[in-house]
């Protein structure tokens, strides 16, 4: 009877190392894909944030239309130079009882400065823009209300190449090294 030698010696060792090596490579990008599944709920919960916030401020712009009109709830960036998270103090409140009494101006302010302080509180470097379409401003115009804020820089996948649905006025005030900023645009009619 012939002796067999086997020739094949140390073949299962290399197509073991291959197999790891194969299952390395999924394991890696699952590792990617999972990373970036937590981070999207985030981002679209300032999204959704953003869009409950416009939604209301609308609701009081419409609920005071006279001051629209009048061009007091018509406010740009708050600061120039950058965002903040520190809130605005209200310089005039609208009180029914002493102290001012509420009048469409004071009401639209009050409005503005609860608006803003809700948007710095719930999205990160949050600020808004409110416009009239019309110059000058009519019941019958459109309002244009920009929420803008900076989400916090993540994988480079999730970067986009230029702020999304951005005024001017916020990718001028866009500095290279900081995430570009979001915005969020809503044109309503007040009548």
């Amino acid at each position: 009877m012939k002796n067999l030698k086997y020739t094949q010696t140390g073949a299962s060792l290399i197509e073991v190392l291959i197999a790891i090596l194969i299952l390395s490579f999924g394991m890696l990008s699952l590792g990617g894909m999972l990373s970036v599944s937590v981070q999207l709920p985030k981002l679209s919960a300032y999204r959704a944030t953003a869009t409950n916030l416009a939604s209301s401020h609308v609701e009081r712009i419409r609920a005071n239309p006279d001051a629209f009109v009048n061009g007091s709830y018509v406010s740009g960036l708050n600061e120039t130079s950058d965002w903040s998270f520190s809130t605005i103090a209200l310089t005039n409140p609208c009180q029914f009882s002493g102290g001012t009494q509420c009048t469409s101006t004071t009401l639209a302010a009050a409005d503005i400065n609860e608006f803003r302080n809700a948007v710095r509180r719930e999205l990160p470097a949050g600020d808004t823009i409110v416009k009239c379409s019309d110059s000058p401003c009519l019941k019958t115009s459109y309002g244009e209300l920009t929420v803008v804020w900076q989400e916090p820089s993540t994988l480079a996948a999730l970067d986009a190449t230029s702020a999304d649905n951005c005024p001017s006025e916020v990718t001028t005030l866009y500095a290279s090294p900081k995430p570009k900023p979001r915005c969020l645009y809503v044109r309503f009619k007040v009548e």
